[in-house]
C-alpha cells in the first residue's frame, strides 16, 4: 500500500514535468515583434533594394516548417525603416531571433518596449504676449515655413486652434500626406494641419486587433492628449478659450505660425517603440523641423533605447527633438529620454491659479485649488458632515484612498469625504464618491505630493490641499466628534508669486547613464495648462463624463515639451539655418534661474531652492532665445565621439553610425564631459591623485560681428575653478572660439554642489549651469 502514493507522486510529478516542457517549447514558438537594425553599407550588390535584402535575413532564420507555411520573409515585417534609422520590426521568435543577431549586417534586435503618456496664460507667461506691431507674432511670416511634427495620440481638427486663416500655403519641402479613415478624411488636414498619419501594427502585434468600433483607427484623436499638445506647440489664436469658464482668455501656441503633422503612435492601450519608430523615420522623410514627443518608456543604455538610436538619425538630418523628462518626481534619478541630443523638458508652475478653500467647522479656512464647475454647489453658509476612512496611520489604505467599491454609502452618503492621492486618478476618486453618495471630496496630498496643488475639473464638489493642511484636516475629522465642512471655489488668480516653481512631479536627474551630461536640458510651464481638447471625452477623461469642452486644463511633463517645441520652431524660423544643439544652446543658455520676487527657482516637492537636477540650465525664456549671443554648436560627429566615450562595443556604435564614414576619431574628444554642452557637469572620482580636472568648450558668435565677452564664474566650497582665456573677443559673426575650465580639488563634498558660468558683453549673459559630483554617488 505504502508504494502506490509514491507511484502518484512520480506520475504528477512527470505530468507537472512533461507540460513544463510543453509550455517552454510553445513559448520558443510564440513570435514577438522585435526591431532589427541593419547596416545598409553591407547590403550586397545583388539585392535591388533594402527590403528584399531585410527579408532574405529574415527568412534565413525562419524554421523550414514557418517558412513553408508563411512564404518568403516579408510576411513577417511589420515596418521597414529607411530614413532616421535602416532595417525593420518583425515578428520572430525568440529563437529566430538569437539566430539573426548572428547574421551579418545585422547591428542590433531590440525587443518591443511599450511608452506611456507623460500626461494660455503660458505666451503672456513667457513674454510671447502680443504688443501690436512691436510682438514676435507681428515678425514676417517665416515661421509659416516650419513644420513641427507632434507625435501622440492624434489630433481633433475641427478645434478653432487649428483654424488655418491666412496662412501660406504649404512649404513645398513637405513630402507627408493626409491619411484617411473613420472619422478622419482629405479635407481635414490644411495649412495649419498639413499632414496626419497613423501607426498601429506593432500596437495590434502586441493586443490583437483595434476595435474600430470603440476606438479611431485613423488620425483623429479619442484621448485629447495629442490634441492638447499639438494646440500648445502651435495653436492659432482663438480668444475668449476657457474651461468652464476657468482661465479665460486668448488661447495660443507658442508658434502660432507654424504648421502641424500629427503621428498617432498611441492608442488605448498604450504607445509601442515599433509604431513610434515608423513614426520618427516618416516623419524625417516628411520633412518635418522639429519633433515634438511627449512619452517615454523604461530607461536603458543608449544602444538599447530605439527612440535614442531613432531621434540620432533625425538629428543627423536636422531635425530638433524635444521630449518629456518624466513625471517621476521628486524621486532622484527618474529621467526618461536622457540622451545628450535630445532635448529633455521638465515642467514647472505658471502665475496662475485656481483657488479652492475648505471651511471646517472649527472656524478654520484652508486654501486649495479646483477647477469644479457644476450644478452641484456646496452651500457656503451650510457646514456639512466630514468623513475621513483612513486611521492616524501615516500609511494610506483602500478605504482612504477612495479606490473603487471601498466606500461604504451607509457611511459616506450626504457628507464630504476626505481622499488621499495614491494608486487611481484623481478625478476617478471623486467619482468613487459620488457613486456612494457622497455630496463633496477633499483630496489631500501625500508625503510624495508635497505641498504641490494640481487642479482638476472634478464631477463633484472637490478641492485638493497639501500634505501639511491635510494632516490637519484628518486630524480634525477623527478627533472632533462631529467634524464638518464646506467647500468653495474661486475662479481664476493671475500674479501668483512665487512663480515659477519646479513641479514635484517633473522627473529629476541626476543623468544616471552618463554623469558628465547635467539632464534635464531645461523646465518649461507645464502645470494647468488650458488647450485644445477632443469632442470625444470630457475633461475629466472618465466615462462617465458626459460634459464636452473646446479646451482642457492638463499638467505633466507632457505639456512642458511642446512650450519648448514651439519655442525651438520660432528660433528656427529666425535661424533657419541653426543645427538642432545650436537651438538647444540658445534655449539653455538664455534660461533663468530666479522666480518673479528674485529669489532662486523653488522645487515645489521641499519648498527649499531647486537644483540643476530639477531645473537643468533653468526655466525657457523665449525672447532672450531668439538671440543667445553665443552658441555651443555640436555636430553629428561629436555626438558620435561622445558614444565612442560610453564603452560601447564597436557593434553598438554601429546602430548610430548609419553612414559608415562614421568613425571614432577618439582623439576629438578625451571625456564624455569635454561634449560641447551648453551645461557643464564634472564627476571626479574616488582617487584623490587626481586632483584636477580640465573640460574644453568652443562657442559660436552669432551677434554683432565685434563682440567682447567676460567670464563670471560662481564660487564652489569643494574646487577652485579656473577659466582661460577670461575673455573672448570675437571679431565676425559665426567666429568660433574656444576656453578651458579647470578645477582643483580644494575639500571633497558629501553632496553635489551647484553654479554657474556666465559670459557677458553687457548685452547679453550666456551662461551655462555647473554641477559638481564626488564619487562614489551620493
Amino acid at each position: 500500500m505504502a508504494e502506490n502514493p509514491v507511484k502518484w507522486l512520480f506520475l504528477i510529478l512527470a505530468s507537472c514535468l512533461c507540460f513544463a516542457f510543453v509550455l517552454s517549447e510553445s513559448n520558443l514558438l510564440i513570435k514577438k515583434t522585435y526591431i532589427v537594425q541593419m547596416h545598409k553599407s553591407a547590403m550586397p550588390a545583388s539585392f535591388s533594394s533594402p527590403l528584399e535584402w531585410y527579408s532574405s535575413k529574415l527568412k534565413s532564420v525562419m524554421s523550414d516548417t514557418q517558412s513553408e507555411g508563411e512564404g518568403d520573409g516579408e510576411n513577417r515585417i511589420i515596418y521597414s525603416y529607411q530614413n532616421a534609422f535602416h532595417g525593420v520590426a518583425a515578428q520572430l521568435t525568440e529563437e529566430e531571433a538569437e539566430r539573426l543577431k548572428q547574421e551579418d549586417g545585422v547591428v542590433a534586435i531590440l525587443p518591443e518596449t511599450k511608452y506611456e503618456l507623460h500626461t494660455t496664460r503660458s505666451p503672456m507667461f513667457l513674454g510671447l504676449e502680443p504688443e501690436e506691431s512691436t510682438s514676435i507674432w507681428s515678425q514676417k511670416l517665416a515661421d509659416h515655413d516650419v513644420i513641427v511634427g507632434v507625435l501622440d495620440t492624434g489630433i481633433w481638427p475641427e478645434s478653432a486652434s487649428f483654424n488655418n486663416t491666412g496662412m501660406t500655403p504649404v512649404p513645398a519641402h513637405w513630402k507627408g500626406t493626409c491619411e484617411t479613415g473613420r472619422g478622419f478624411q482629405k479635407h481635414h488636414c490644411n495649412r495649419k494641419i498639413v499632414g496626419a498619419r497613423v501607426f498601429y501594427r506593432g500596437y495590434e502585434a502586441a493586443t490583437g486587433k483595434i476595435n474600430e468600433k470603440n476606438e479611431y483607427k485613423s488620425p483623429r484623436d479619442q484621448d485629447g492628449h495629442g490634441t492638447h499638445t499639438a494646440a500648445t506647440v502651435a495653436g492659432s489664436p482663438v480668444r475668449g478659450a476657457n474651461l468652464l469658464g476657468y482661465a479665460y482668455g486668448t488661447a495660443r501656441g507658442m508658434a502660432p505660425g507654424a504648421r502641424i503633422a500629427a503621428y498617432k503612435v498611441c492608442w488605448t492601450g498604450g504607445c509601442f517603440s515599433s509604431d513610434i519608430l515608423s513614426a520618427v523615420d516618416r516623419a524625417v522623410g516628411d520633412g518635418v523641423n522639429v519633433l515634438s514627443i511627449s512619452l517615454g518608456g523604461g530607461a536603458s543604455s543608449y544602444s538599447h533605447d530605439s527612440l535614442a538610436i531613432a531621434t540620432f538619425g533625425a538629428m543627423e538630418m536636422g531635425v530638433f527633438v524635444s521630449c518629456s523628462a518624466g513625471n517621476g518626481g521628486p524621486d532622484p534619478v527618474s529621467l526618461t529620454n536622457v540622451s545628450p541630443w535630445i532635448t529633455t523638458v521638465g515642467a514647472s508652475t505658471m502665475d496662475r491659479d485656481f483657488p479652492g478653500s475648505v471651511k471646517l467647522g472649527s472656524g478654520r479656512t484652508i486654501s486649495g485649488v479646483s477647477l469644479y464647475k457644476g450644478r452641484r454647489l456646496l452651500q457656503a453658509n451650510k457646514q456639512y458632515p466630514l468623513v475621513y476612512m483612513g486611521s492616524n496611520s501615516s500609511s494610506p489604505n483602500p478605504s482612504s484612498l477612495c479606490l473603487e467599491g471601498t466606500l461604504d454609502p451607509h457611511v459616506v452618503s450626504g457628507k464630504i469625504v476626505i481622499c488621499d492621492r495614491g494608486i487611481n486618478p484623481r478625478v476617478q476618486k471623486g467619482q468613487v464618491v459620488k457613486d456612494a453618495g457622497g455630496v463633496g471630496m477633499i483630496l489631500t496630498n501625500t508625503a510624495a505630493n508635497g505641498e504641490e496643488l494640481v487642479a482638476d475639473c472634478h464631477l463633484l464638489p472637490a478641492v485638493a490641499v497639501g500634505e501639511m493642511e491635510g494632516k490637519a484636516i484628518k486630524h480634525y475629522a477623527l478627533t472632533n466628534g462631529k467634524p464638518t465642512a464646506t467647500l468653495a471655489f474661486l475662479g481664476t488668480r493671475l500674479g501668483v508669486r512665487p512663480s515659477p516653481v519646479v513641479a514635484a512631479f517633473s522627473s529629476r536627474g541626476p543623468n544616471f547613464l552618463t554623469l558628465e551630461i547635467l539632464k534635464p536640458d531645461v523646465v518649461a510651464p507645464g502645470v494647468n495648462i488650458l488647450a485644445a481638447w477632443t469632442g470625444e471625452l470630457g475633461p475629466s477623461s472618465l466615462p462617465t463624463d458626459h460634459r464636452r469642452v473646446r479646451f482642457n486644463i492638463l499638467s505633466g511633463t507632457s505639456m512642458s515639451c511642446p512650450h519648448v517645441s514651439g519655442i525651438a520652431a520660432l528660433i528656427k524660423a529666425r535661424h533657419p539655418d541653426w543645427s538642432p544643439a545650436a537651438v538647444k544652446s540658445a534655449l539653455m543658455t538664455t534660461a533663468y534661474v530666479h522666480d518673479n520676487i528674485h529669489n532662486p527657482l523653488q522645487d515645489s516637492s521641499t519648498a527649499a531652492a531647486s537644483t540643476p537636477y530639477d531645473h537643468g540650465a533653468g526655466h525657457i525664456n523665449p525672447l532672450k532665445a531668439l538671440d543667445p549671443g553665443l552658441i555651443y554648436d555640436i555636430s553629428a560627429q561629436d555626438y558620435f565621439e561622445f558614444l565612442c566615450t560610453q564603452k560601447l562595443t564597436a557593434m553598438q556604435l554601429k546602430a548610430f553610425s548609419k553612414h559608415s564614414n562614421m568613425s571614432c576619431h577618439h582623439n576629438t574628444l578625451a571625456t564624455p564631459g569635454d561634449l560641447n554642452y551648453p551645461a557643464i557637469s564634472v564627476v571626479f572620482p574616488e582617487d584623490t591623485a587626481i586632483s584636477t580636472l580640465t573640460l574644453h568648450r568652443t562657442v559660436t558668435n552669432v551677434g554683432p560681428p565685434a563682440s567682447h565677452y567676460h567670464v563670471v564664474v560662481s564660487p564652489f566650497k569643494g574646487v577652485t575653478i579656473k577659466v582661460e582665456p577670461k575673455t573672448l573677443n570675437f571679431t565676425r559673426r559665426n567666429q568660433k572660439l574656444s576656453y578651458k575650465i579647470s578645477f582643483t580639488r580644494k575639500s571633497p563634498q558629501t553632496m553635489p554642489e551647484f553654479g554657474g558660468l556666465v559670459w557677458k558683453d553687457g548685452v547679453h549673459k550666456v551662461r551655462s549651469p555647473i554641477a559638481i559630483t564626488w564619487l562614489p554617488p551620493f
